[in-house]
């Protein structure tokens, strides 16, 4: 093993972004060995190989105790995607989690004792930190709190979302509870985003909206007047259309990023590739969409996910022009590893080193980003070899560029010190209280 290598290895990734369930969940509700395997993105290649929905269906129940006859269903299917980066990523669950060389009937249903030690108490965060090897996990939860996490309040801290205000949604009855606030009009719309990062902005490591697969990525500044009349239409009983969805929608998404300014929190962005099957309009998904936001809020830190795939030349033009702009590898390993190399490559000769973040999982279960960060390991080495192998990189200046982008950039950009500190006061506080 080379000394790059090596470096690769041994040093903590900082994870960016996951979807992870809470402990709670993964203990009481977790997934069997079939859903650990198999109930994250290669779901989606089974589909397109083949696997019928009534084979997918039964794959999912776990109910079923027949693990080899689940399995059966979608051999077929297995086999045709095994050497995706979603396929790759299963083998990697099965050895490294489950002893597992070779994927069979037998082999599966043998894991299932194994499955069943992985969902006690401490094991989430045991593979997540001993066996993925990461800093701490940054994790998307779809709400607005972000409470700390008693199972380990220094390693797993949350996203704010603001999902439901860039697709122009507005939910009176729990921004209400959330905040004590009824919204009636924009200045109560307002008064009540306010509140909310007020709350929880302290305890949040940034603010994430994943609104592309509601709509375009494309942004407009809107006015107050015209944001006023998109929120009476949204308010009423009547179906909101489109157009004025996406007004409420932009002027909310302002909003957002307004105030992550004012809370000093990067403001994370789903571009690219969607999750799932047969239903990806490829014009929305565009991080150029976005530069008009990027001009307008040079104050901002925005973090612009998955590079963009298949969109990636495109966002390295944006990192390199944009000071306000960050990249984020995470998923995009799996998503197509060739590419994602060849990414790192491109933007070595043509970004900033400090612009670029090397890992986020993006999925539900541990044993999957055990997986993710397995194979981001491997495939970056194998791109920041290629660079010191053509003498484009000497081999000190590879491990340089390898810690920034697995934890030195993220560091920087977050503020990881200022985020444990208040969680720190919250846990205090809500100890006194009783």
């Amino acid at each position: 093993m080379t000394d790059l290598a090596q470096h690769i290895q041994s040093t903590r990734l900082i994870d960016t972004h996951e979807h992870l369930r809470r402990e709670k969940d993964y203990v009481e509700d977790g997934p069997d060995v079939l859903l650990h395997l198999f109930g994250n993105y290669v779901a989606a290649d089974l589909v397109v190989a083949g696997a019928s929905s009534a084979a997918m269906k039964r794959l999912n129940d776990r109910s079923d105790a027949d693990i080899a006859g689940r399995f059966a269903g979608i051999r077929t299917a297995w086999e045709a995607c095994q050497h995706t980066g979603y396929g790759e990523a299963v083998s990697l669950i099965a050895k490294h989690v489950y002893g597992i060389d070779e994927l069979t009937g037998d082999t599966l249903a043998a894991a299932q004792e194994r499955n069943a030690g992985l969902r006690r108490p401490g094991e989430r965060l045991r593979l997540l930190r001993d066996v993925a090897g990461l800093d701490h996990v940054q994790t998307d939860d779809f709400r607005w709190p972000c409470d700390p996490d008693e199972s380990g309040p220094e390693f797993f801290l949350y996203d704010l979302s603001w999902r439901g205000f860039c697709n122009g949604e507005v939910d009176v009855a729990a921004i209400a509870e959330h905040t004590g606030v009824t919204v009636v009009d924009l200045a109560t719309l307002r008064e009540a985003m306010a509140g909310l990062f007020a709350r929880y902005a302290p305890c949040a490591i940034a603010v994430k909206a994943q609104h592309a697969y509601n709509r375009t990525l494309l942004w407009e500044e809107r006015s107050d007047a015209d944001a006023e009349r998109a929120l009476a239409s949204v308010l009423s009983d009547a179906e909101t259309p489109e157009p004025v969805r996406l007004c409420l929608g932009d002027w909310g998404w302002a909003r957002g990023v307004e105030l992550a300014i004012e809370h000093n929190l990067p403001f994370k962005i789903h571009t690219g590739y969607y999750a799932g099957h047969s239903r990806m309009p490829v014009s929305r998904i565009a991080a150029g969409q976005m530069c008009a936001l990027f001009s307008r809020y040079l104050d901002a830190r925005f973090v612009l996910m998955h590079i963009a795939y298949p969109y990636q030349d495109e966002i390295v033009a944006l990192a390199k022009h944009y000071p306000n702009v960050w990249i984020d590898l995470c998923w995009a390993w799996s998503i197509n590893p060739f590419c994602a190399g060849d990414f790192v490559r491109q933007f070595i000769h043509a970004a900033p080193a400090t612009k670029l973040f090397a890992f986020g999982g993006d999925t539900s279960w541990p044993g999957a980003s055990v997986a993710y960060a397995i194979q981001a390991r491997r495939w970056l080495t194998r791109a920041l070899q290629a660079e010191v192998s053509e003498g484009l990189l000497t081999e000190a200046q590879a491990i340089a560029y390898a810690t920034r982008l697995m934890r030195g950039n993220q560091a920087a950009c977050f503020d990881l010190a200022g985020t444990r500190a208040a969680i720190a006061r919250e846990m205090a506080s809500a100890a006194a209280a009783g």
